[in-house]
């Protein structure tokens, strides 16, 4: 039997230099922290009824929800008690929810589970690549962002999800006439949000101004609530999508 021999390359040749992989640059840090008992229970029971699975296909709205009705979108919507007031609030929708930390999907599930809901659904992955790959265009009937990470030093500032990039894949995923809502309460990143919006001819503010009072269906949270007793802003953007 003859020897395989594996083939040598020319001396001669330069050797080939490996690719280069560029570390994502992400909008979050998962941090973790302790899952409690309840939430971990939560997941265990109800991740099958209400919880979706990252999967590189487009997601069936209507087999989901077992209905056809708007969809709105929340990134990042931590422990989720303003998206179950929200879920509640407006049984006529359906709610989708995207968090990267686990604890706050299992908190998220185990309120809405207390409370009944049927018309909300979360998803534990970053938003970008649910965005990429499992969202169909114009699907959406709202997309909410609210106060997300600043990223407060300029060096960190490329880390913000908002940026051009995503607020073009934002579009293509609303409904003409569909609703971008954004709140911070950094001043300096409600004003990139500003500029970002402002630069697309295919969104227009619904504002009399640059910036929006704070609409009613978006809860007041604790946190909201304090800062203004200390006499922090809280800048809210609504735009709707006209092309």
């Amino acid at each position: 039997m003859t020897e395989q021999k594996t083939p040598q390359g020319n001396e001669n040749e330069a050797p080939q230099e490996k690719p280069k992989y560029m570390r994502k640059i992400r909008s979050f840090v998962k941090r973790e922290g302790r899952m409690t008992n309840r939430q971990q229970t939560a997941i265990d029971t109800l991740w099958e009824s209400m919880g979706i699975d990252y999967k590189e296909e487009m997601l069936d709205f209507v087999a989901i929800f077992g209905r056809d009705a708007p969809v709105v979108l929340e990134v990042g919507f931590g422990m989720g008690k303003s998206l179950i007031e929200m879920a509640l609030k407006a049984p006529e929708k359906n709610f989708i929810g995207i968090e990267v930390h686990g604890p706050g999907v299992g908190a998220c599930l185990a309120d809405a589970g207390e409370a009944g809901l049927t018309n909300l659904r979360v998803i534990n992955h970053d938003a970008v690549e649910v965005l990429a790959h499992m969202l169909p265009e114009k699907s959406l009937a709202t997309f909410q962002l609210y106060f997300p990470d600043p990223w407060h030093k300029a060096r960190h500032n490329k880390r913000r999800i908002v940026n051009e990039t995503f607020i073009d894949n934002m579009r293509k995923k609303l409904v003409i006439g569909g609703v971008i809502h954004m709140a911070t309460d950094w001043q300096p990143y409600a004003e990139h949000m500003l500029e970002v919006m402002n630069a697309t001819s295919d969104f227009e503010n619904t504002a009399e101004g640059d910036y929006a009072p704070r609409p009613d269906w978006r809860p007041l949270t604790k946190f909201e609530n304090r800062g203004q007793r200390l006499g922090h802003g809280v800048w809210d953007l609504l735009f709707t999508r006209n092309n």
